[in-house]
């Protein structure tokens, strides 16, 4: 692939994996953010600075964007010189965040307008996979897209799956972490059980590990972070993870179908916010369940 590569978001995820395509690909890469001091890091990979979102577009053919939320992404593309303004056919955009499936569908048309490709490629696992280039990367594309960006994100991720056309990244992230955020419910919920019961938590948990109940929410959320009651900050906060089950209850409805699962979730989700941890690390659920249950 000719040209330079555009990175828009360089928070705790989006840093990492700039550094890695910038290190692996052996390719410009031009970075664009708020924040000064990402990069400056960067600069030290060899990440150049882009002033603007247009010089981004002039500079380069693939632009990923790494933001919180849908709404970052429709700000970027749709804003005042925003993405849009600047497609032409040489473009790929690619939004590796969690957004709304038909946001997402409806951006992509967007930019086929001007000729552009689009694609929804949501990651997954943690900071940590983040840094190490070993994250979980769900694409939604067309299979000319996709072919075209697997090398790309093979320089951060090691786990790549063409889901589907447009959306359908976005689909299965949104449904990854609804599971990952019930099952982070229940196991707050055992937690507080058995502390309750007497029990020495971490043989729950260690023993959980061993059987049937063994997950990567167990092993990373639970034991890394409930266990010790450790949630720091600039980790996935609470306000994020309701986001992303506000995605799941959004997609559920526009297919017709009730998740209780996912409702508790939001439920648990809206009250740890309420108790003031809406930027910390989101199983901090955990002090909310324990403290709803306080005799």
């Amino acid at each position: 692939m000719t040209g330079a590569i555009g990175f828009i978001g360089l928070g705790v995820m989006g840093e990492p994996m700039c550094r890695n395509l910038a290190q692996k690909t052996g390719m410009t890469v031009f970075g664009f953010d708020r924040a000064n001091e990402p990069l400056q890091r960067l600069a030290a990979a060899g990440v150049k600075r882009a002033a603007s979102l247009a010089e981004l577009a002039k500079q380069c053919d693939v632009i990923f964007m790494a933001l919180p939320s849908g709404k970052h992404v429709q700000a970027v593309c749709e804003g005042e010189d925003g993405l849009l303004m600047h497609a032409e056919a040489r473009h790929i955009i690619v939004d590796l965040g969690t957004s709304p499936v038909e946001a997402s569908r409806e951006l992509a048309k967007r930019f086929a307008a001007n000729g552009a490709g689009y694609a929804d490629a949501p990651i997954a696992r943690t900071r940590q996979a983040a840094e190490e280039g070993t994250l979980s990367v769900m694409v939604g594309a067309n299979a000319a897209t996709f072919d075209k960006l697997r090398p790309l994100i093979a320089t951060f991720a090691t786990d790549i799956t063409h889901c589907g056309a447009i959306g359908a990244g976005q689909v299965v992230k949104i449904l990854n972490n609804m599971v990952l955020m019930q099952t982070v419910v229940a196991l707050g919920e055992a937690l507080e059980t058995a502390r309750r019961a007497g029990l020495d938590t971490k043989v729950l948990f260690e023993t959980l590990a061993k059987g049937s109940a063994d997950s990567f929410a167990l092993r990373n959320h639970g034991m890394k972070a409930m266990l010790p009651d450790t949630f720091p900050e600039r980790a996935f906060s609470t306000a994020y993870a309701r986001k992303d089950i506000s995605y799941a209850l959004d997609l559920a409805r526009s297919v017709d179908i009730t998740l209780p699962g996912a409702e508790l979730a939001d439920k648990v989700l809206g009250e740890t916010i309420d108790a003031g941890y809406g930027d910390l690390y989101w199983p901090v659920l955990a002090r909310v369940i324990r403290a709803s249950h306080a005799a």
